[in-house]
């Protein structure tokens, strides 16, 4: 039986969503854990300012603010204080709307990453989470198998004024992660997890000709692992938010059009992980419908765009991407016309 894909927000929704994107990319840096409160310690005979928040769940601290009697410094805390409160609010009843809205760890590390620049440098969102994120950009809500994944890449070196080590960033979380040694065993790491065997993990990754080589990212002291075609996935990267705890973070993410044919690509390529190749290629039929009728995108347009192997993949997956699409006529139309061109 044929079935939509998805379902359009209502545009009340979609407004109050595009606020909080609004607010949260004009605040600069974000605050980390729970907004917390205000806490004036006179112990010492001197009155010191202290911002106390639950950093991690279960893990409260203090952060120094200002001496007592510093009011400019006092009343922009409290001013960062009250946009957090509102932010969480906002994303609170976002979810109950449907919008996709990824767990408080992973709101952990994305603000620590916005806060370092990463993102403004050049660092791209991917993966699920990148996949989620365009469905609240684009308006819909759909049908999503979560992750306990945060899927980073880089096209190019990014734009730091000095190297950034990234385990150094991830560490500023609280949160414990440990490197994940690479295969073979001798090879550097590209990914860290947090103990227990569904807890979060972080890949890095990177444009290579074959999957799964090392390439080494000096402005982060790290190294990824290589994804072919990612040049072409990360070449006009948008700027975005991600919804994740209370957070609403700035991010880039790849270009939609280009995510859904290189999803197309990854799907034709997981020979040994056919839940996986499905996944993928239900999200390429997603963004796909998405883009046609509710952008007035055009498929045969930005499949020309992409590499051989690219549209040969949508040639492949032609079958099966049909019948995702039987609901969707137009996008189906369309399909079939690119692949014809391409």
């Amino acid at each position: 039986m044929a079935f939509a894909l998805y379902r359009p927000h209502e545009l009340s929704f979609r407004t109050q969503y595009a606020e909080v994107k609004e607010r949260s990319r004009a605040a600069g840096r974000l605050l980390p854990g729970t907004p917390g409160r205000l806490v004036l310690r006179t112990g010492t005979g001197y009155g010191y300012w202290y911002r106390g928040y639950y950093s991690v769940p279960g893990q409260e601290v203090e952060d120094f603010i200002c001496k007592e009697g510093d009011d400019e410094a006092l009343r922009a805390a409290k001013e960062q204080i009250e946009l957090a409160e509102w932010t969480t609010r906002q994303v609170r009843d976002l979810r109950k709307l449907e919008f996709q809205v990824a767990d408080k760890t992973v709101a952990r590390v994305l603000v620590e990453l916005h806060n370092a620049g990463l993102f403004e440098s050049g660092l791209v969102l991917v993966g699920t989470l990148c996949y989620m994120a365009w469905l609240n950009e684009l308006g819909v809500k759909a049908i999503i198998a979560r992750t306990q994944d945060i899927d980073l890449a880089r096209r190019q070196a990014l734009k730091l004024a000095t190297p950034l080590p990234f385990l150094g960033t991830i560490e500023a979380t609280k949160l414990k992660f440990s490197p994940i040694p690479g295969m073979p065993s001798r090879t550097p790491p590209t990914s860290l997890k947090r103990p227990g065997a569904n807890e979060l993990r972080i890949d890095i990754l990177a444009d290579g000709p074959s999957l799964g080589r090392t390439v080494p990212i000096p402005e982060l002291q790290w190294h990824a692992q290589s994804v072919p075609f990612y040049d072409y996935l990360l070449s006009e990267p948008r700027e975005a938010c991600a919804l994740a705890g209370g957070q609403c973070v700035p991010v880039k993410l790849p270009a939609p059009e280009r995510l859904l044919w290189h999803k197309v690509y990854a799907s034709a390529n997981r020979s040994g992980a056919p839940e996986k190749a499905q996944k993928d290629l239900l999200q390429a039929a997603t963004l796909a419908v998405v883009l046609v009728e509710q952008d007035e995108a055009s498929l045969p347009d930005s499949l020309r765009e992409a590499p051989d192997r690219l549209r040969s993949a949508a040639r492949a997956r032609r079958p099966a991407l049909l019948k995702l699409l039987e609901a969707h006529p137009e996008t189906a139309a369309q399909l079939e016309l690119a692949v014809q061109s391409g």
